[in-house]
């Protein structure tokens, strides 16, 4: 063989993929390998596996279709060796190509994995650019570089996504007018998007599609196969195909866009999805591509069919949080993984899997995250991520269970969001502030604590809402470190008006509760 061993991994099933842009049919081959490894480097949600599994093997069917030569190692094949290398090994002395091409991985380990290819297989390995991203990595770099924070740089307040969000709206030319401003005269309309939903408002039940005879399989062999993992398949409905995600993205538009700006902040008790998009396991395993998903949202605002606070709230979630969350990723790793700035270092409560706890809101998502390996962003921030912040949760433990349990979770977008956002182990590089809130946010927006024996308003005492008394106890815990912060100082002179006995009681009851955490 005088061709390419091409390399395809899971999160990779795009037919517009940089590895397969110059592919000969007739000289090339193209490698799809499920392995154990990835399965279980972290005990990944059972509808994760069966999502990426199923995907893959759409997408080999696909490019076969299509006359493309596709060896793809199934993971109960015989033989196979259970890692990445290895099937790249065995595939390179089958076929004797002349090259290995792949495309830039979304995780370090990957990368360093690539990086041994060529010693392993013997022939020069061509990793390219992952150019179905908005922002290539080289861009990022440099808009990095331009904010005094180069590669590796930890220095908080340098790097803030709405500068870069900024760049990419005038770079992508989304939502700008012909004048070069932002549609509408502002630039974000996240004011607008913070509305609590009535009740009994009536909320779209999102398209759904039944696993077909492949997805079955699929699920069949994952609940043999990996049985003690977390989740439940029974409700598995995710897009496994490029044009099933396409489908998938116009109910959205259709159906929920419209409404997804004032109530994406909302949360509501059964509700799981409420106007969201469901678009982020398509995208990140390459079925969508952002600038498909941005498109579509702002081709309805054109049409008058969405209003453009909604628009412009699904455009910053593509266009700037996602593409930011990777550029900040591969700027800062692989030490970005081992910060924890605020030197926690409590045990993940057994209640983050089991979902057994007398707090309904952290009840409520963790066993919808378990049906159905999904919570959106405000369930996973304000919910699951606050009170890690709060109780002071060991990062390495949190982050692995954000991996674990969401059908969407790759390092490179759920690192950035879980370390720098949610529990603000990295010290401000991703965010300016800690995102932590009391209960009275969580009441604001949700109905959740109607259903908890806590009381929301209460700080101290039987019935007090753990999250007030945590919020206090957390502010006082590392009030030196928030006099640098002028975003803070509000809260700071909030807790040094409050009575010091208030104060000692607070901190008190927190310091029982967390004594009590198992």
């Amino acid at each position: 063989m005088s061709g390419a061993l091409r390399v395809v991994l899971g999160d990779q099933c795009s037919h517009s993929l940089s590895a397969l842009a110059d592919l000969d049919p007739d000289r090339d081959v193209v490698l799809l390998a499920e392995v154990e490894a990835e399965c279980t480097y972290v005990r990944h949600h059972k509808q994760k596996i069966a999502l990426v599994l199923s995907a893959m093997r759409h997408f080999a069917g696909a490019l076969a279709a299509r006359g493309v030569r596709v060896e793809h190692v199934r993971l109960e094949d015989e033989g196979n060796t259970g890692f990445l290398a290895g099937e790249v090994e065995r595939a390179a002395a089958r076929h004797r190509p002349a090259r290995v091409v792949c495309t830039h991985p979304g995780e370090w380990r990957v990368l360093e994995d690539m990086r041994g290819w060529e010693a392993l297989t013997g022939l020069p390995v061509e990793i390219r650019d992952d150019d179905r991203f908005l922002c290539g990595l080289g861009r990022f770099r440099r808009w990095a570089a331009e904010h005094g924070a180069g590669e590796g740089s930890n220095t908080p307040g340098k790097l803030r996504m709405e500068s870069f969000y900024r760049d990419m709206r005038r770079a992508t030319g989304l939502l700008m007018d012909d004048a070069g401003k932002p549609e509408g005269g502002r630039w974000n309309f996240d004011a607008e998007n913070r509305r609590r939903l009535p009740a009994r408002a009536p909320v779209p039940k999102p398209r759904r599609f039944p696993p077909d005879a492949v997805t079955r399989e699929v699920m069949a062999m994952v609940e043999r196969r990996f049985p003690g993992h977390f989740g439940a398949l029974d409700a598995f409905a995710w897009p496994v195909t490029a044009h099933d995600a396409a489908s998938a993205l116009e109910d959205f538009v259709a159906n929920r866009l419209p409404l997804f700006g004032d109530y994406q902040d909302a949360m509501a008790a059964g509700e799981p999805t409420l106007f969201h998009g469901l678009v982020s396991t398509s995208l990140n395993a390459g079925l969508l591509s952002p600038r498909e998903c941005c498109d579509a949202a702002v081709e309805a605002w054109k049409r008058g069919e969405a209003p453009l606070n909604a628009v412009e709230g699904f455009v910053r979630q593509v266009l700037g949080w996602r593409e930011y969350m990777r550029g900040l990723y591969w700027l800062q790793m692989p030490g970005y993984a081992h910060l924890n700035a605020l030197g926690a270092r409590r045990k993940l409560p057994w209640f983050y899997w089991s979902g057994e706890t007398e707090l309904a809101c952290v009840r409520q998502v963790v066993k919808q995250t378990r049906d159905l390996a999904y919570a959106h962003h405000i369930q996973r921030l304000m919910v699951t991520g606050n009170f890690a912040l709060l109780a002071g949760l060991d990062p390495a433990e949190v982050n692995e269970w954000y991996m674990a349990v969401y059908a969407d979770a790759y390092e490179w977008v759920e690192l950035p969001n879980t370390h720098g956002m949610a529990i603000h182990a990295d010290g401000g590089i991703a965010a300016s502030k800690p995102y932590a809130a009391s209960g009275a946010y969580i009441n604001r927006m949700s109905d959740y604590c109607r259903l908890c024996p806590r009381d929301p308003k209460q700080a101290t005492g039987p019935d007090a809402c753990p999250f007030n008394f945590l919020y206090w106890d957390f502010i006082a815990r590392h009030a030196d470190r928030w006099e640098g912060n002028a975003r803070m100082w509000p809260v700071l002179n909030g807790m040094r008006r409050m009575d010091p006995a208030r104060l000692s009681a607070i901190r008190a009851q927190a310091a029982a509760y967390l004594s009590g955490l198992s």
